[in-house]
């Protein structure tokens, strides 16, 4: 089957087969899916019979070649249709697979066609909007005490403005991205989470328009010291995909990360902000947010 390399000019084209569907991990958003795709892991696709197919590679390995669930305007489709698809199209494995589909079906019937291997790495955080607006109660004291601090020394002193990301401001994005990452040394491997993360957001901020996404940035004196960056996942939930800030500046991170449940989620019930990879300092700095949900991601085996 010929697949086509998924690239940005592929959006318009490819965004309404994601309308409707009800799966809640991050992949499962169009602009992520695109951003993501490169030398390191190539994501292609291919539309038949009005039903989008997207494949993933990890460096072109053929090994690791694998579909994640198809989507067509919010179809689910049954796990001996999952089977009919892989065998048709030359794939043995589904990854990516949101816990909620193993909900709809027989678990019986379903490990009689594949085999299950939980991917905890890959496994989504998901907030409720309005606490990460309000961050009410003990829970939140530490965020409020952090993001007062900060208010004092910059906000109330007029050193700090919030503006949405537009075209005229991505070379002053990716300046501040170029600074946040050579003190994280993210280019010495290329192929690092860090590395790659670097890469899927530049491709962002260079198409947010064409991507619809949608992101803010913060200046502290004038320099552009944060930014945030989301995209719609489905009809409730919004992603957090992209959250940077200068960490020696005390209580930015806290007032980006409220500043962007207020901004460009305060219309959506819930925000995902998509995994933690197993990072034990990732996952402490997600865990500290209260979710409400995590969803599991699976892979599926063909037997």
């Amino acid at each position: 089957m010929n697949f086509k390399s998924l690239d940005v000019a592929d959006y318009n084209l490819l965004k309404t087969y994601f309308e409707g569907h009800p799966y809640g991990l991050s992949i499962y958003s169009l602009a992520s899916l695109i951003a993501w795709s490169s030398l390191n892991y190539r994501s292609s696709y291919l539309l038949r019979n009005g039903i989008l197919f997207i494949a993933g590679a990890l460096d072109g390995s053929h090994e690791e070649r694998h579909l994640i669930l198809p989507v067509a305007n919010g179809k689910v489709f049954s796990p001996a249709e999952l089977v009919s698809f892989v065998r048709d199209l030359g794939f043995k494995t589904y990854r990516f697979v949101p816990e909620n589909y193993l909900e709809k079906f027989d678990r019986a019937e379903l490990e009689s066609l594949f085999y299950l291997e939980e991917q905890s790495e890959f496994a989504d955080y998901v907030y409720l909007t309005e606490d990460l607006i309000q961050l009410k109660g003990n829970k939140f004291s530490k965020k409020r005490n952090l993001i007062s601090q900060f208010s004092r020394e910059y906000l109330w002193k007029s050193r700090v403005s919030v503006e949405d990301i537009r075209r005229e401001h991505i070379d002053a994005c990716l300046e501040f991205l170029e600074i946040w990452c050579a003190e994280r040394d993210c280019g010495v491997d290329k192929d690092s989470s860090l590395s790659c993360e670097k890469e899927a957001l530049i491709k962002t901020l260079k198409n947010i328009e064409s991507l619809e996404a949608e992101g803010i940035l913060i200046r502290v004196d004038g320099k552009v010291s944060a930014l945030g960056v989301g995209s719609r996942l489905n009809r409730t939930t919004g992603t957090l995909n992209f959250e940077k800030a200068f960490p020696r500046i005390k209580g930015l991170y806290q007032f980006l990360d409220n500043e962007c449940a207020k901004r460009l989620f305060r219309d959506l019930k819930y925000i995902n902000k998509e995994s933690d990879m197993n990072i034990a300092a990732l996952a402490e700095s997600k865990r500290s947010y209260n979710p409400v949900m995590r969803i599991k991601s699976f892979a599926f085996h063909l037997r």
